[in-house]
């Protein structure tokens, strides 16, 4: 049972770091989950406190990746038609592969601005906070999905 254990967090680890830059998957909780998989075997025991810790840091990363995005509009200038084009275009870019999840909420963002009557000018301005957004929520999971398969490969070694 331990190795089926072993092999399905192992799964779930590496799933959760692909997840990390797809949205439609839920990267650092997949990760989690595999973490938590691998101290339910009996080679592996994490201790309470490392795993509460992770389950926040996952929490807030998790929410973190929803807000990033629409502060980085708002903080390049963005109105809410900005922040709502941002959304629906990750929405929509999800299902358009990768270029579309990157490109998605810049180009929505773009579209909100435009539909704002603001100059071209400041409407890129926006979506390019909607990008960074978008990348540092990105990275952020990565960070978090990264740690997870350090902790998961060093437990077996």
């Amino acid at each position: 049972m331990d190795i089926f254990l072993i092999i399905l967090a192992g799964i779930f680890v590496i799933v959760g770091f692909v997840g990390s830059v797809l949205p439609v998957l839920p990267g650092a909780p997949l990760s989690y989950i595999g973490i938590l998989l691998l101290h339910l075997t009996d080679k592996v025991q994490f201790s309470s406190d490392f795993l509460i810790l992770w389950l926040v840091i996952v929490i807030f990363v998790q929410l973190l990746d929803y807000f990033v995005p629409i502060w980085g509009t708002k903080r390049f200038g963005g109105s809410k038609r900005g922040v709502w084009g941002s959304t629906l275009g990750l929405i929509v870019g999800m299902f358009m592969g990768l270029w579309g999840i990157i490109l998605g909420p810049f180009v929505g963002a773009l579209l909100g601005e435009l539909s704002e009557n603001k100059s071209t000018k400041e409407a890129i301005r926006a979506a390019f906070g909607s990008f960074v957004g978008l990348m540092l929520g990105t990275i952020f999971k990565l960070i978090v999905a990264g740690f997870m398969i350090y902790y998961y490969v060093e437990a077996l070694i």
